[in-house]
């Protein structure tokens, strides 16, 4: 998942801890720091050498509120989330989780899980009308080493795009890239069905690349794989849903093309309608565009 150009460029890694992948810049000194390092400040995060220096020159009016109000400063808040990507990793439990149910015989969990765009076409396909695997597809997977990339890449995108999102804006980007990825698949090649997270996971890559080109943050390295992963869903063999890449990737952007524009706390009702507006877009799309296609 990663490249020789992407590793040597100290620009991708904390210059506190060089082990560890960011994309998030200190909105002081511009350095790229971890989730560890973040602390929010009135506008983006600040790296702990930057905290630091705040603090020192405070003026003594500054100190004194900070003492009086025992350190409930609004100018510096507190590290966003501790730093700990939770959603991430409840997502990845949930996900292997179900991962372990698909090896049960009897279960069936994939067929139950799976999408295809019959399930919301019954009139059109005879197969009972179940939608929410636009959702569910997510979760299930075709083997080890399809699991395990897609929690891998997740992993390594949660830890630097969660703490700088929120839990729950993370959340929604997850659940759109997902449903984005089945949307994708259902319009572009509607008798394939599909499995896996790729979708979910291209959106956390779509929605990284316009925040990080936003802020400034050399994203050569994200560039470059994001379209190695691009190429190798049209290499035949692999039996990779590209649509999916695709349609997940766009939604990311948009996701977090929302995100940047609505960033201001008077501005959270705006995001989440601009949210819901993408998501009830989405289901107009599957629903209607693969008839429209049909009946030319």
């Amino acid at each position: 998942m990663t490249s020789s150009e992407f590793a040597s460029n100290s620009d991708n890694f904390c210059y506190r801890h060089p082990d560890r992948q960011s994309f998030v810049l200190c909105q002081r000194c511009m350095r790229t720091i971890c989730p560890e390092c973040q602390t929010q400040a009135a506008v983006g995060v600040i790296c702990p050498e930057c905290m630091k220096a705040e603090r020192q020159n405070r003026t003594p009016a500054q100190k004194r509120a900070q003492r009086r109000w025992r350190g409930r400063s609004t100018a510096v808040a507190a590290p966003v989330q501790s730093g700990r990507p939770l959603m991430t990793y409840g997502i990845i439990a949930v996900t292997a989780f179900v991962g372990l149910l698909q090896l049960i015989p009897g279960l069936n969990i994939t067929g139950t899980f799976l999408f295809a765009a019959g399930y919301v076409f019954p009139d059109l396909s005879g197969f009972p009308f179940q939608p929410w695997r636009l959702l569910t597809a997510v979760l299930v997977h075709s083997g080890i080493w399809h699991i395990g990339l897609n929690m891998l890449a997740l992993w390594m995108l949660g830890r630097s795009l969660e703490p700088m999102l929120g839990r729950w804006r993370f959340l929604a980007l997850y659940v759109l890239g997902g449903v984005g990825g089945s949307v994708a698949v259902a319009i572009i090649s509607p008798g394939t069905p599909t499995v896996g997270a790729s979708g979910a996971v291209f959106a956390l890559f779509g929605a990284l690349l316009v925040i990080g080109l936003h802020m400034g943050a050399n994203m050569t390295g994200l560039f470059v794989l994001l379209g190695i992963n691009l190429v190798i869903g049209f290499v035949p063999g692999f039996n990779i849903a590209w649509q999916a890449h695709v349609g997940g990737a766009v939604v990311g952007a948009l996701v977090g093309l929302v995100i940047l524009r609505t960033r201001k706390h008077s501005q959270r009702i705006w995001q989440i309608l601009l949210l819901i507006a993408l998501a009830v877009l989405l289901l107009v799309a599957v629903f209607v565009v693969p008839r429209l296609l049909i009946g030319l």
